[in-house]
């Protein structure tokens, strides 16, 4: 029995150490696989005409990130303040340079910290902004064998992909990984 435990041990200890490298690229991959068009079409619809678009969202953009906000201003963005447009930019910004961060393996542990914060938001607008609180099948529920509700079940999944790159970093194939280790071979010299 010792051997068959010793033989388990061994053999997962280097599983375990080839997981170490794989899991990030692993997760990066499933990001750019899954989510990245997803958040980029998202933000595309956000931006404004023309090339100043990037910094004159579109009424959209407004009422995506503030529903009740918007109906309530009968969808008059000029009745808004520059805190909401400081909100939607960023947000509209955050959409198309946080998954491009986590694809390319740069600055990936923060990049995948604000993508957390921004699927929170996220999840946060569509149930109580758009009304998904109101509707069963959109927020989901845990355990209840039924795994394809947008919010608790879906998200559950970006959850453990972005916070896997918290934990692990970019992984081998990475920016990051080419910066550290030209930092280090300068160091050494």
């Amino acid at each position: 029995m010792n051997t068959l435990i010793s033989l388990h041990n061994r053999l997962f200890a280097q599983i375990e150490h080839l997981g170490d490298g794989l899991l990030p690229l692993l997760s990066r991959f499933v990001f750019a696989a899954t989510l990245l068009t997803y958040f980029w079409a998202s933000g595309m619809t956000k931006l404004g005409d023309g090339l100043l678009g990037i910094f004159q969202p579109s009424t959209g953009a407004y009422a995506q990130i503030f529903p009740k906000q918007m109906e309530a201003v009968v969808y008059d963005v000029s009745q808004l303040s520059i805190f909401h447009w400081l909100v939607v930019v960023a947000g509209t910004w955050a959409e198309f340079i946080l998954p491009l961060l986590i694809v390319v393996g740069l600055f990936t542990r923060l990049a995948a910290l604000g993508m957390i914060g921004f699927v929170v938001v996220q999840s946060l607008t569509d149930l109580y902004g758009h009304g998904g609180i109101e509707h069963a099948e959109t927020l989901g529920a845990w355990f209840d064998r039924i795994p394809d509700a947008p919010i608790l079940d879906q998200r559950a999944f970006w959850m453990l992909v972005l916070v896997t790159l918290v934990i692990k970093g970019a992984g081998a194939l990475s920016l990051d990984r080419l910066l550290s280790a030209r930092r280090t071979d300068t160091a050494l010299a």
